[in-house]
């Protein structure tokens, strides 16, 4: 079982264009069981994703699909400044948009950091077709160790050389990629943010992942998602992106998790 040539869309949104691409072990389209949409994080794309996407689907049998939000990687520029119920909005107005332009009813939610929030704003949002939800370094909230990871983060692209490695992902929409974490998360107005109200509507099986050493958040968080949802796993020597880190783990926990859901 091979894993084909990731396959490029374009899908069209009220707003802009998201580009998306998926990996695919069958020949036609999605094949039987349901596709995994990945979620990245805030300064993330689909390149960034590296070879997980294709991990992923090689290890699971089933199409994985990763995309680009408005406003990174090669999706259209956003027309503004980020709402501050942004992690809610992505599930209420562009993965409807995905979902749709790709004819997926019956899907898996699996994301990053704040992408692990929209998933479960998705799953919340979709409880009749989400079928499980997997998070990665996730946050439940606006945690001060995340505020002052984000504030590490700030200074360190304040500085040419690092913004310029951005822009390798996300061309001349760095900056506001960049601007969009940062004063998103920074915002007096954010401070109360939660994903509480979606966890409580969310009623398919969650899996969360987190490493030991996450500079962008504790562990209060995966046990916060998973509890009375599904299980919380802390890998020991790992950071906030476990998927990058160790692979291996990660894969060794969603493989059989997975395993029961159509």
């Amino acid at each position: 079982m091979s894993v084909s040539a990731p396959r490029p869309w374009h899908v069209p949104t009220p707003h802009g264009r998201l580009f998306a691409k998926s990996w695919s072990t069958t020949a036609d389209g999605w094949g039987e069981r349901a596709p995994i949409i990945l979620f990245h994080d805030s300064l993330g794309s689909i390149d960034l994703w590296r070879d997980f996407p294709g991990q992923l689907a090689q290890a699971t049998g089933r199409a994985v699909i990763a995309y680009d939000r408005l406003g990174f990687g090669g999706s259209d520029p956003h027309p503004g400044a980020l709402a501050l119920d942004f992690v809610a909005d992505e599930a209420k107005t562009y993965v409807p948009a995905l979902l749709a332009h790709l004819g997926i009813h019956r899907f898996v939610a699996c994301g990053h950091s704040v992408g692990g929030g929209m998933a479960v704003e998705t799953a919340a949002l979709q409880p009749d077709d989400c079928l499980a939800v997997v998070t990665l370094g996730a946050q439940a909230f606006a945690e001060d160790r995340t505020l002052s990871g984000i504030r590490v983060a700030k200074d360190d692209f304040a500085k040419p050389e690092n913004l310029a490695r951005l822009a390798r992902y996300h061309g001349e929409k760095a900056a506001w990629v960049v601007n969009a974490w940062t004063e998103s998360w920074l915002s007096p107005a954010f401070a109360d943010w939660t994903i509480d109200t979606a966890l409580a509507a969310v009623r398919c099986p969650v899996l969360a992942i987190h490493g030991e050493n996450d500079e962008y958040g504790s562990t209060v968080h995966p046990h916060r998602i998973a509890t009375g949802r599904g299980s919380a796993h802390v890998l020991g020597g790992v950071g906030h992106v476990p998927h990058r880190e160790d692979p291996a783990r990660v894969l060794a926990l969603i493989v059989p998790f997975l395993a029961e859901i159509d």
